[in-house]
């Protein structure tokens, strides 16, 4: 049998990517969207192809990456947050919402919308996701937006 295999090089070149980024845990959240800018710029990324959005929380997100993915000016959208848990489950709620609103945003409008909001528990684990022992979510999730921005343009849709 014959398959026509579709893997999208890693080439961020005459793509327009849009980062939305949580004010709330600012610092943890700059690294992420920072390493996902280096990475986007290493593969090609034009100058002027990629624009910053803040919003205040990670609970903000959805609506601004909607907004970025209804404008029609860019081939991937890039969420960053990061919701650490205090003395109640409140972060957890703040967390499945945004993925949950991010999520319906890519269905709903056909622009892949990258999820690189982190939930944890500690300010270790977010030290450690975003540049620490465990690397940096933000450069996974740039490399993970280019190939899905790749990926739709080979479909066509």
């Amino acid at each position: 049998m014959s398959v026509i295999e579709h893997e999208p090089d890693l080439g961020a070149g005459g793509l327009r990517f849009a980062i939305v980024a949580s004010r709330f845990n600012e610092a943890y959240v700059k690294r992420m969207a920072d390493a996902a800018i280096e990475v986007l710029v290493r593969r090609g990324a034009a100058q002027g192809a990629i624009e910053r959005f803040w919003v205040p929380g990670a609970f903000e997100l959805p609506l601004a990456a909607r907004w970025a993915a209804a404008s029609g000016r860019f081939d991937a959208v890039l969420a960053f947050g990061a919701v650490i848990r205090g003395e109640t489950e409140h972060f957890r709620l703040v967390a499945d919402a945004s993925s949950n609103g991010l999520l319906r945003v890519s269905l709903d409008t056909g622009v892949p919308v990258l999820n690189g909001v982190l939930a944890v528990h500690d300010a270790a684990q977010a030290e450690a996701r975003t540049g620490g022992a465990l690397g940096n979510r933000g450069a996974e999730v740039a490399l993970a937006a280019v190939q899905m921005a790749r990926l739709k343009r080979e479909a066509g849709a």
